[in-house]
């Protein structure tokens, strides 16, 4: 089972990786490549897919943990979640301001 918190992570992080590690990942998480998949263009084996993400899985890890940019983004959204459902006891001018404010932030995120 694919652990999706990597997709917001690669996206986040996906730079700092090696080309290859981010080629493999995006393959991975991004176009729902099997194992096999992204190994048989490369000539290299299933397994040496699996340790090479693996290695990449980690090090997203530890640049979320020194950075912390994926937490910020979820909490950001999850303050304009908060921002929208809150918004619906104001007269629909207001309202209507609020969604469009909250919708442009989350274009961001």
């Amino acid at each position: 089972m694919k652990d999706l918190r990597y997709v917001l992570l690669l996206d986040c992080y996906g730079s700092l990786l090696t080309e290859r590690q981010r080629t493999l990942l995006e393959g991975y998480y991004d176009e729902d490549l099997s194992l096999a998949e992204l190994a048989e263009p490369l000539g290299i084996s299933r397994q040496a897919v699996h340790d090479s993400i693996r290695r990449g899985e980690r090090q997203l890890e530890a640049f979320e943990a020194q950075m912390g940019i994926a937490a910020r983004l979820r909490a950001a959204r999850a303050l304009f979640e908060k921002i929208e459902s809150l918004s619906v006891s104001l007269p629909a001018p207001q309202r209507q301001q609020i969604a469009d404010a909250a919708q442009k932030g989350k274009a961001l995120f």
